[in-house]
């Protein structure tokens, strides 16, 4: 044989072959093509490594390429060989390295185009919700028959019989029951004195006719329908008129003829109370007109009252567009209508005391349940409801809320919920100069008066729970143009209040598809019985030419 060859090693750490085994093996994944760029993309290789089946196949090739290599030059490159299964590895690494990066960002754009989405939504809700109803073109419409106009002369010249009233409640309540005192004087042929404003025992408020409401004007305005006094004449201040308490609900125009005029033609005084709801809604088209004329034109606040409240309203508006809530969460209220405050036991024990103390007090039905009365939507709604009710109709956090209505039960901490969601929250303490509320302090009425004004020159009116002042306010705000009002639809949304584990998303949209319907738009009067023509005014006070 001949002279064995004598071979000769040098020893190389390992990371270094290691570091020289990446740069060749990257070089050998690189595209066929030649690049005169070093460090290309590692994307073809990535898109190699996606399939098994060709990197097996190439692992085989590359594992017999370098065998060969061996046998032919007696090579040692078993440390390579070893390595070699790592280089996979390495770029399964990166590979699923960027994927991963890949899929992050693919989730932050999707979230941040779902966000966008979502205040895009927001911003549309936000701006439909000052959005105001349309009116079809329907306007104030007072145009009296000629029989009406006819018998006017010989009504307003009678000298002989006077009507006189005594209005209980409210400011708001007092002002319905005037409304219908015209129209009782009218029915009867008889001059109207003054309407008297009976103290209310909850206030305490001696308030008279002409501190609240404009006289001059009132009688001006109805100097063509009623004859109005001051007081009666010195003929008929001798006489004890009789008086009469008891006339029924939905009196009819022939039926107060039948009972009282016998005894104002025999005493030429009558004197009535208690006309709350008792005159008929359905009454004929002219006595209809007479009752908007009275409550559109005739009832004019006083100048003093009018000044204060406009000032209060402009403060609220000179910087956009205001919400109007007319919060029903007074602890006599809570009384009255047999419901629970829903603050915590000892609140809910108090009210069910005072409320077995004087029975009197409730007004409604006895037989009912607090719980039962909720879920029937009779219940003031809560400040918590409020807030869910205006997130989900699109009211925007910044809006600018006026509250009207007297201290709530429990205080501030009992409107906590709303004022968290919207914090530009206010009422005409909080709008008011430090003093210039303190001469009004102790007349309600006065401060009714200013909750009315400011409500009347909203944007967006909500009644947490009806009521007169709601539906005075409803009647108004059709007769100006059909100004947005929300009626909460409490009934038929209680349920899904209840129902935590629905989503806030779905939540909204069934809140706002119940209300669909409940935003101030046209109604007409005649599409259901018994409706009152001061709320809704069309069409015997409104017409469309």
């Amino acid at each position: 044989m001949g002279k064995a060859v004598k071979l000769s090693y040098i020893a190389v750490p390992s990371p270094i072959i290691n570091s020289l085994w990446s740069s060749s093996l990257d070089s050998l994944l690189e595209s066929p093509k030649k690049s005169s760029k070093r460090g290309a993309k590692l994307s073809q290789c990535s898109n190699l490594i996606k399939n098994p089946r060709l990197c097996f196949f190439i692992l085989i090739f590359l594992v017999g390429f370098f065998g060969m290599m061996k046998l032919y030059f007696n090579l040692n490159l078993e440390p390579l060989i070893q390595f070699f299964p790592n280089a996979c590895n390495q770029q399964e690494a990166v590979t699923s390295k960027n994927n991963g990066l890949n899929k992050s960002m693919h989730m932050l754009m999707e979230k941040k185009t779902i966000t966008m989405v979502k205040e895009n939504e927001y911003e549309e809700d936000s701006s439909s919700f000052w959005k105001q109803p349309d009116s079809f073109g329907y306007r104030p419409c007072l145009t009296f028959s000629q029989e009406y106009r006819g018998t006017s002369p010989e009504i307003l010249k009678d000298r002989t019989k006077y009507l006189m009233v005594v209005v209980s409640g409210g400011m708001n309540q007092q002002r319905n029951q005037i409304v219908d005192a015209v129209v009782i004087a009218r029915i009867l042929g008889a001059a109207l004195v003054v309407p008297v404003l009976q103290v209310n025992i909850v206030w305490g408020d001696e308030s008279e006719f002409s501190d609240i409401f404009d006289l001059e004007h009132f009688k001006r305005t109805l100097a063509e329908d009623v004859r109005i006094v001051s007081s009666l004449p010195s003929t008929h201040l001798r006489i004890k008129p009789p008086e009469e308490s008891q006339t029924p609900f939905h009196a009819t125009p022939r039926w107060i003829r039948q009972h009282y005029h016998g005894k104002l033609r025999r005493y030429g005084v009558l004197l009535l109370r208690g006309l709350d709801s008792r005159l008929s809604k359905d009454l004929p088209s002219d006595l209809q007109k007479l009752r908007c004329k009275v409550a559109f034109h005739a009832l004019k606040f006083a100048s003093h009252i009018l000044h204060f409240g406009n000032k209060i309203a402009k403060r609220m508006s000179h910087k956009g567009p205001y919400v109007a809530l007319h919060l029903r969460m007074e602890k006599d209220v809570w009384i009255r209508t047999g419901c629970s405050p829903g603050l915590s036991s000892d609140y809910d024990n108090m009210i069910e005391n005072e409320r077995k103390q004087r029975p009197k007090l409730l007004t409604a039905k006895s037989n009912m349940t607090s719980h039962d009365r909720k879920l029937a939507g009779l219940c003031p709604l809560n400040a918590l409801e409020v807030a869910r009710l205006l997130k989900a109709l699109g009211a925007p956090k910044n809006a600018r809320i006026y509250w009207a209505g007297g201290d709530p039960l429990g205080g501030k901490d009992a409107l906590l919920a709303l004022t968290t969601e919207f914090p530009y929250f206010y009422n005409k303490e909080d709008l008011a100069i430090p003093g210039e509320l303190a001469p009004f302090a102790k007349k309600a009425s006065f401060m009714a008066a200013i909750d009315f004004i400011v409500c009347e020159q909203s944007d967006v009116f909500i009644p947490s729970h009806g009521g007169n002042m709601g539906h005075a306010l409803q009647g108004l705000r059709a007769y100006a143009g059909h100004k947005k009002l929300i009626t909460p639809n409490k009934r038929h949304m209680l349920p899904y209040f209840l129902n935590t584990s629905l989503p806030e998303m779905e939540f909204n949209k069934i809140v706002k598809e119940l209300h669909r319907d409940s935003l101030g738009k046209l109604e007409l009067r005649t599409s259901k019985p018994d409706r009152d023509v001061t709320k809704y005014p069309v069409p015997e006070c409104m017409c469309n030419t």
